[in-house]
């Protein structure tokens, strides 16, 4: 799991528990305000419960166990009565878990509780959210009609067609994504939908519990420089990131060829690609740029990697941005 996203998630969890315990609080000093006698009951029940423990422990109170059990169970037939008496059901301050299989911890045992995980999976939803810019991105709202039907003459199918086994690539990639999947190369025009199935998958992946990052390359790059040159006042932030691009379930680099090509970033590409293949965490890089022209600007290692170890998937098709706006 994300490390920086579950930190999130048990920062909610803590909220969530920090608003009920405030809620509770709040029906006791009802209670208290117009039941100053169930005050009273609540510190005589405390009490017994500390005797208890004494008795356990082999301190003569001079009562034995049952007597406090007695005791205690007066005491709490007194206070309900006195809470029936104010209006109050008797269980009115029954003080219950909002999960009763973690008791609000966020772990059932060892394991991370259904509750936890479902904040895991909104928290992560609203990082993709603020990245991907989320919107109507499902692959339900993928819209073929956008591209067109005529077939191309080169190869007999149409873009439409085309696109139509990319879009199926990718419903079936989401929906069984695991240690087992590709990676994918998406190539193409701007406008043809690289970002939007990107975000389709991303969705998907991680309302099934799997950590995933999303970037721009130049961003992405751009953190490299700054952890390997010392460029920022938060190097363990920026660390921080870098790690999630590198352990991560799914990465997904969007824009590949529109930073600005150095050396040190082939490098850094290099290194990020490499590492997700050695161990085996998953990829998708997307670019605007045709396999010629990222020959071009790439090493022949890096190339090797991307053409040999990703399903390339060649996006074809008009821009579809501004057939929207057309419309």
């Amino acid at each position: 799991m994300d490390g920086k996203i579950l930190a999130k998630a048990k920062a909610a969890l803590d909220e969530k528990r920090r608003l009920k315990d405030e809620q509770f609080e709040r029906r006791v000093q009802t209670v208290y305000a117009r039941a100053p006698r169930v005050r009273i009951l609540d510190a005589a029940i405390r009490e017994t419960m500390s005797d208890l423990i004494a008795v356990a422990l082999g301190l003569d109170l001079g009562e034995d166990t049952e007597d406090i059990r007695i005791r205690n169970l007066e005491l709490q037939e007194e206070r309900i009565g006195e809470l029936r008496k104010a209006g109050f059901s008797e269980d009115y301050l029954k003080e219950e878990s909002m999960c009763e299989k973690c008791g609000d911890s966020g772990y059932a045992g060892s394991k991370i509780c259904t509750c936890l995980m479902e904040l895991y999976k909104l928290e992560l939803r609203n990082s993709l959210s603020s990245l991907l810019k989320l919107g109507d991105e499902t692959f339900d709202s993928f819209e073929l009609a956008y591209y067109d039907d005529t077939p191309s003459p080169d190869s007999g199918m149409s873009p439409r067609r085309k696109m139509e086994v990319i879009y199926e690539t990718c419903v079936e990639y989401a929906r069984k994504f695991g240690s087992k999947s590709e990676n994918l190369f998406f190539i193409g025009e701007p406008g043809l939908g690289k970002t939007f199935l990107s975000a389709c998958i991303a969705r998907v992946v991680a309302e099934n519990g799997h950590s995933v990052v999303y970037d721009m390359a130049a961003a992405m790059f751009s953190k490299f420089e700054d952890a390997k040159f010392g460029r920022t006042d938060d190097l363990e932030s920026v660390r921080s990131e870098l790690r999630r691009y590198l352990e991560c379930d799914l990465l997904i680099v969007d824009d590949l060829g529109t930073e600005m090509t150095t050396a040190f970033t082939v490098s850094a590409l290099y290194e990020l690609v490499n590492t997700r293949l050695v161990t085996g965490k998953k990829t998708i890089v997307s670019s605007n740029l045709s396999l010629d022209e990222l020959r071009r600007q790439y090493s022949q290692q890096i190339m090797s990697r991307l053409e040999g170890e990703y399903q390339v998937l060649t996006f074809r098709g008009e821009d579809i941005r501004k057939k929207k706006n057309m419309l």
